[in-house]
């Protein structure tokens, strides 16, 4: 899916409600909640916290669709292009950043 129809289809389903779309502090609250979420989950699986037996299991690609879908409604609340926000900071790290870190050796063949 690419970015646009992906900003389209949030909008399709939010905009199907009477309340549209949140106000932009709102949506924040509910972005840094579900980066939380987000957080807990990979510390579950790659850090020193495992889940209690009495915790239900959740999906990493979950977590992270969710936390997508509240930033392309905060995008979309905004009437921002994220295929344009996503091409200007990919131009501003690989400028800034271009030898920041050690390349990869070429792969012999």
């Amino acid at each position: 899916m690419e970015l646009q129809e992906a900003q389209a289809r949030v909008d399709r389903w939010i905009t199907r409600f009477e309340e549209g779309y949140w106000p932009p502090l709102a949506i924040l609250a509910r972005l840094v909640e579900e980066v939380g979420e987000l957080s807990r989950e990979l510390n579950h699986q790659f850090g020193s916290k495992p889940k209690r037996q009495d915790e239900a299991p959740s999906e990493l690609e979950l977590e992270i669709g969710d936390v997508f879908f509240v930033l392309v409604s905060l995008a979309n609340q905004q009437g921002l292009d994220l295929a344009r926000a996503l091409d200007r900071v990919m131009e501003k790290y690989e400028e800034r950043d271009a030898d920041r870190w050690t390349p990869k050796a070429p792969h012999a063949r």
